[in-house]
């Protein structure tokens, strides 16, 4: 017991699951000597999976239906914005990316905000600040420095510390149905943004913008706060050294931490942009709204899909599969969708495969290196995806500025369509390496 002593037992981020097999192919390094393994095992075996749990589960669900759904229905927001000459694509984009860049860069200090005053009391700290970003933005829908201060940094602050809560706590409480209880958190972001597309949609047909966003934010806090307040901790986390850099020294974890970071740079491109590529094709704003919902939707199934995929297949290969299967949609499929309905194909497709990125990444991580290494292994990967949330939406924008403008066709969109599909196969290349240098088998399950 003197090795769990000091070891974090959040052990989970996302839809991770543990590894409580003797000893298989996906962590061969590791033994059964191994104190941070033992750990694992040790901690698993007293969750109760169920019980107060699912009512945590449910007010996970609510946060993140606020904080992922709105994040990712920007793109509606945004083509309002260009349309009343706000500002361009790229700029505004930094705006929506910075909300979700911030999740990486104070995952270390938000650990820590937790350690000191609970889940519950960051989880109310974090909705709080999300809704009364959303509510500011609304006086700074004709400001961009304003927006920035608002929408991207107040809510990024806020979106940050319900992430840590949201993929911590639920761990404390499920073992056997980690991945099924996570996958559920996290599709309550997809089924957010499907179902906020459409109302954000219709608030700023009505209300325009400003009053859109100020609707969201008292939305948010009605039902955020009460959500925040249901969950709790089953047991004190205890402090864990925040950097493992002896993890450097494994091939493994240096090629999943350089996919993890490219394959972050293509993920909001879709979701940001689809809007503005269907208005160019002449269809509504609404049209634009759906696609988004749709996509979220997608994301909301492929979330779940690819935890159950997980037990069926591998993480490792399911995650190799949903990166390939991205990349493909975005460089065969969507170049050539000029019409609705294989626009709506590319749409379920891909935000499927988008979906399971995030709900995959941490069970390798989990599987490859022990269930009680995975907090400190995760937010060590998730601090290098700053560059890709910060940045990969944003440099789809200065491609289609640079080749004709939201208004310039479907030629204009697809060199920002190559560029995001190129970072996806190059991350599933990566994820590939990895498996086939931990087995050959191609059918081997991984």
């Amino acid at each position: 017991m003197a090795a769990r002593a000091g070891l974090t037992f959040e052990l989970e981020t996302q839809g991770a699951r543990a590894n409580t097999q003797p000893q298989t192919s996906s962590n061969a390094s590791l033994t059964d000597s191994d104190a941070i393994l033992h750990a694992s095992r040790l901690a698993d075996s007293t969750v109760p999976d169920g019980g107060y749990g699912w009512i945590v589960i449910f007010g996970c669900a609510v946060i993140t239906w606020w904080f992922v759904g709105t994040s990712y229905s920007w793109g509606v927001i945004q083509a309002a914005l260009v349309e009343q000459g706000l500002s361009s694509p790229s700029t505004l984009s930094f705006v929506g990316s910075m909300t979700t860049a911030i999740i990486s860069v104070l995952a270390i200090v938000n650990s820590r905000v937790m350690r000191a005053f609970g889940a519950r009391y960051t989880a109310l700290l974090g909705v709080f600040l999300v809704g009364v970003g959303e509510v500011l933005a609304g006086f700074a829908t004709r400001n961009i420095r304003g927006l920035f201060v608002t929408a991207g940094g107040i809510m990024g602050i806020g979106t940050s510390l319900c992430f840590i809560v949201v993929s911590v706590t639920p761990a404390q409480y499920f073992s056997k149905k980690r991945g099924l209880a996570n996958g559920i958190v996290f599709a309550g972001g997809g089924l957010g943004g499907a179902v906020n597309s459409f109302a954000i949609d219709g608030l700023i047909q009505r209300v325009g913008p400003a009053w859109t966003y100020r609707v969201i934010g008292l939305a948010t806090l009605a039902t955020g706060l009460p959500a925040a307040w249901l969950i709790k901790e089953r047991s004190t986390i205890r402090s864990a050294t925040f950097i493992e850099w002896r993890l450097f020294r494994d091939f493994r974890f240096v090629i999943l931490f350089v996919a993890g970071a490219v394959g972050t740079f293509p993920l909001f491109v879709p979701p940001f942009f689809l809007p503005m590529y269907s208005h160019s094709l002449g269809f509504s704003s609404s049209t634009g709204a759906g696609l988004v919902a749709g996509f979220n939707f997608s994301s909301a199934v492929g979330r779940i899909a690819c935890g159950f995929l997980c037990d069926i297949l591998g993480p490792l290969n399911t995650l190799f599969l949903s990166l390939l299967l991205c990349g493909i949609s975005m460089t065969a499929l969507w170049p050539v969708s000029n019409s609705l309905a294989s626009l709506i194909v590319f749409v379920i497709i891909n935000g499927a495969s988008n979906g399971g990125f995030f709900a995959t990444m941490p069970t390798v991580v989990g599987n490859v290196f022990g269930s009680a290494r995975v907090a400190v292994a995760m937010g060590m990967i998730v601090t290098v995806w700053a560059g890709g949330y910060l940045m990969g939406a944003p440099i789809a924008g200065y491609l289609l500025d640079a080749y004709g403008g939201a208004e310039g066709g479907l030629q204009a969109y697809r060199p920002a369509i190559f560029y995001a599909g190129s970072m996806a196969l190059g991350a599933a290349g990566l994820v590939g390496l990895v498996r086939l240098r931990m087995n050959m088998r191609v059918l081997g399950k991984l």
